[in-house]
């Protein structure tokens, strides 16, 4: 491996100059890597998936919507059978303490590069709660005893929901408080089941009730993925370079912060992966430097016109911190204060507009900005087919964004 980034390319003089990869270039890049043009569709979610890394699962509607943007024909039984059949996709806390539907096979990598970390933060801050509100005195005790009880009580039930779980679990069954004077109070079960799933210890398997509902059934990761647990888990240095590069590959350019942000990493582990991997410098429009593989520095093809409807989440539109390049000045429409995105309208590689749905489940959108004639109807075509596919279920983003309200008044 390399031990620092490439600073630049050789120009034909033989100086060292940056290449410079222009906004068009990005859309272009974006549009056939993230599978939104017509000609660039996955075959299916799992390739999907893999392509991104995982797709956006706060939502659990959003795993569902963001596949069907992005695969043609695709059925709800189809997303169901990812998920919980095939088992191509698995719901896990990764990147930033989200939920993600991480492509399976980059499933180790995710978690030594990325839900590691994130379990080792919850741990700590579990234990810490534990002993300040007097649950018990011995915090990291309290917590092994539960995991221990929680995989027995597991393993003999296999997929159980959480208000089942402690039932068999009776730690489970505490309350914490937590806010100023205490007056906040929470179930335990939420903390130790969110950190024993960035654990990898447990996951998320087939929910009850309608595609969209938000109740997982726990089971053990070892029953619902053995061939995951069995492989060998890589380093974390390693494993960071691993996701890095993969990344890269679908979202590059980027820049150093929008690798940190990503990835949740500190900016020193960003700049050690970044010399990992061995990456050349480029600028980007504005002067803006960014990072790019060594090996994916050539223009691509020109891209047909397209318009796409993407979910709230959607890992195409928070994929970057720095988004002025495809999101334009609609960040306050379209994104809430803690910077959640909402339903978006994307035509050519930038986001235009936003959507919503009439409490019939009629898609609605509303353009910022004028597409042109030809490109405003092929999105309301594509309203149309959403309504369709959505059959009168209606969505609703857990981080509802200014427009999206609007939208479904």
């Amino acid at each position: 491996m390399s031990s620092s980034p490439r600073r630049g390319l050789p120009s034909s003089s033989g100086a060292r100059r940056p290449l410079r990869l222009t906004t068009a270039e990005r859309r272009a890049r974006l549009a056939g890597r993230h599978h939104l043009a017509p000609a660039a569709r996955a075959a299916s979610v799992g390739a999907a998936a893999y392509s991104l890394v995982g797709l956006h699962s706060t939502d659990p509607a959003s795993v569902y919507l963001a596949a069907w943007a992005r695969v043609d024909g695709l059925r709800h039984a189809d997303v169901d059978s990812a998920l919980y059949d095939e088992r191509t996709i698995v719901k896990h806390l990764a990147m930033r303490r989200t939920v993600w539907a991480v492509a399976t096979g980059l499933l180790p990598v995710v978690q030594a590069a990325a839900s590691d970390d994130v379990a080792a933060t919850e741990r700590r801050k579990i234990v810490r709660d534990v002993e300040r509100g007097g649950l018990a005195p011995a915090g990291e005790r309290w917590l092994s005893e539960t995991e221990a009880t929680v995989v027995a009580a597991l393993a003999e039930l296999g997929p159980t929901a959480g208000r089942d779980l402690t039932r068999s679990v009776p730690q489970l069954q505490a309350k914490m408080r937590t806010g100023p004077g205490g007056r906040a109070e929470y179930g335990v079960v939420s903390r130790v089941t969110a950190m024993m799933s960035a654990a990898g210890v447990i996951t998320r398997a087939r929910a009850g009730g309608a595609w969209q509902n938000r109740q997982p059934r726990w089971v053990l990761m070892r029953d619902w993925c053995p061939e995951v647990v069995a492989e060998p888990p890589p380093e974390s240095r390693v494993a960071r370079a691993a996701l890095l590069g993969h990344w890269l590959r679908a979202f590059g350019p980027a820049t150093p912060e929008d690798v940190t942000w990503w990835t949740g990493w500190t900016v020193a582990r960003t700049k050690t992966a970044l010399g990992d991997v061995g990456v050349v410098e480029v600028r980007l429009e504005g002067d803006e430097v960014g990072v790019a593989l060594p090996d994916d520095l050539e223009p691509v093809a020109p891209v047909e016109p397209w318009v796409a409807l993407l979910p709230s989440l959607d890992p195409s539109t928070m994929g970057w911190s720095r988004r002025e390049w495809y999101l334009g000045p609609h960040r306050d429409r379209l994104f809430d204060s803690y910077g959640n995105a909402g339903p978006t309208v994307w035509s050519d590689g930038r986001v235009v507009g936003g959507w919503g749905q009439r409490p019939g489940g009629e898609v609605v959108v509303r353009l910022l900005e004028d597409i042109g004639a030809e490109q405003a109807a092929a999105v309301e075509v594509e309203a149309e087919r959403l309504t369709a596919w959505l059959a009168g279920v209606q969505v609703r983003p857990t981080f509802p964004t200014p427009l999206q309200r609007e939208l479904s008044g």
